[in-house]
């Protein structure tokens, strides 16, 4: 995989980065969406593929990017296809993390360093190429405005931004309310990317889904509930990501 082109749980970290404050929205939901994102990603690169609402690996041959690599070996680790749901929901410690240090070696964000409540020592992480943020951007809002079905990797990214609940952060307010449902229709338009919003979404919401039947061709799916709706601070048991030592470095929230 050649590193020319932005990978899907890059676009969405930079989507959940606060420019103003360098905090990321939704942080706990936004770890389970990356981990989501880094399967519709190797879907994308023809390295696994979706067996009902089971993950296979297909072709276990590297994709050259040493993150997306780490998460097929593991994959093709177990051996049997796995449900998307128990991979999601299972831990991913360091994950945002290890996408924020990418894409300050990437020169796309750079870390600022502050205390919380005067004592310890954190890290933020504001955007410095904010016309990259606002190209991303640009390709959902096309997509929200338009109606044209967008291509497989702007759908996705949509699916995954409304299942960790970005919408209000992306479109706030009444006047961002269609927007925000749009954003959830347009699930509807990839089959890899609505099977993993769907376990992201199932995983906030601790169901343990039964296997899902596919959506008929151009259906609409019912409306789900978001990390926003839910009324926990908590991801229902799965383990956030931890800080790098109590007195330590407190990574973006």
């Amino acid at each position: 995989m050649g590193r020319s082109r932005r990978t899907i749980p890059e676009e969405l970290l930079l989507l959940a980065l606060d420019p103003t404050t360098g905090t990321t929205a939704q942080p706990q939901s936004l770890d389970l969406g990356l981990a989501g994102a880094q399967l519709v990603e190797l879907a994308l690169a023809g390295r696994i593929a979706p067996d009902g609402d089971r993950i296979a690996v297909v072709v276990p041959r590297p994709t050259g990017d040493p993150t997306l690599d780490c998460a097929l070996e593991l994959l093709r680790r177990r051996g049997a296809p796995v449900r998307a749901v128990n991979w999601i929901g299972g831990p991913r410690l360091g994950l945002r993390q290890t996408y924020l240090s990418h894409l300050e070696r990437c020169g796309m964000v750079h870390a600022v360093a502050g205390q919380m409540c005067g004592v310890l020592p954190t890290t933020r992480y504001q955007a410095t190429e904010s016309a990259i943020s606002r190209e991303i951007k640009a390709r959902l809002d096309s997509a929200i405005r338009t109606g044209v079905p967008p291509d497989p990797r702007t759908a996705a990214l949509a699916a995954l931004a409304h299942a960790v609940g970005l919408g209000k952060h992306l479109y706030p307010g009444n006047e961002g309310r269609s927007s925000r449902s749009r954003l959830r229709d347009l699930i509807r338009h990839d089959p890899m990317g609505g099977l993993v919003a769907h376990a992201v979404m199932d995983v906030q919401n601790g169901v343990a889904a039964q296997p899902r039947r596919s959506p008929a061709p151009g259906g609409r799916q019912p409306a789900r509930a978001t990390a926003s709706d839910t009324a926990s601070s908590t991801v229902n048991g799965v383990p956030m990501q931890p800080r790098r030592g109590s007195m330590a470095r407190a990574v973006a929230h």
